[in-house]
């Protein structure tokens, strides 16, 4: 990916979802432009609202799908994205953002949460919480269980460990691509879940936004890295 200072992947599928990341950015720079839209006007009709809703977090849940079969090709390349700036990439957890952060731009967000509707999220924070863990404990024991070293190391030479390696050490790298890819997969899962149960507890025009905070901190994000990316190409 030019643009971000980042290198793509032919090779292992990296290129094509690059591109893919190019048009869903457009999109999400749009999707940004409506949400803001329709909180400048005076009165919006609630199912145009559950329209919009339904069709941005469609677009999140585009990203989930081709984000997944690009992991079943390559895994590694999803704990190493070239499509991310690096400093995008600081913020990731297990390569995507943190489901209990969702939570918290909630309450950032929207002000005028009902009693009911908060103690319904704060109950959904324990229970995303306790999820996050078990999903850092498993990705623990998918690196203890291989004896191998930290798990970036691994992604910056597992070319070379195939190439050189015997039967053994690519029959470790095939485990561990087996047991990342389930780790991602619960990963995306419980952002996507969680996404959608808060979708369910707020009203149309709170959804809208939050919905409009988290597109915003996402461009800004980038926004942020490519900056970083041009100094130091200065």
């Amino acid at each position: 990916m030019t643009p971000a200072g980042t290198s793509g992947g032919s090779n292992d599928g990296g290129g094509s979802f690059n591109a893919f990341f190019e048009g869903w950015l457009v999109r999400h720079e749009h999707y940004l432009e409506e949400l803001l839209s329709v909180q400048q006007r005076q009165e919006s009709q609630e199912h145009d609202l559950k329209d919009l809703i339904s069709r941005v977090l469609s677009h999140y849940q585009q990203y989930f799908e081709e984000k997944s079969r690009l992991a079943q090709r390559d895994v590694f390349l999803v704990f190493s994205p070239t499509w991310f700036t690096s400093f995008e990439s600081a913020s990731l957890w297990i390569s995507g953002f943190k489901p209990g952060f969702a939570l918290r731009l909630v309450f950032d967000s929207v002000q005028d949460l009902s009693q009911d509707q908060s103690e319904r999220l704060r109950r959904l924070m324990e229970e995303t919480r306790l999820e996050e863990r078990v999903l850092n404990d498993e990705l623990a024991r998918v690196q203890e269980s291989l004896a191998a070293p930290p798990l970036l190391e691994m992604v910056r030479k597992r070319a070379r460990r195939v190439n050189e390696g015997g039967v053994e050490e690519a029959a470790a790298l095939a485990t561990l691509r087996k047991a990342l890819e389930e780790v991602v997969a619960g990963a995306d899962l419980l952002r996507m879940n969680t996404t959608l149960k808060v979708a369910e507890i707020l009203k149309p025009e709170q959804n809208v936004r939050f919905l409009t905070a988290a597109t915003q901190l996402f461009l800004e994000l980038r926004n942020l890295g490519l900056q970083q990316v041009g100094k130091r190409k200065e």
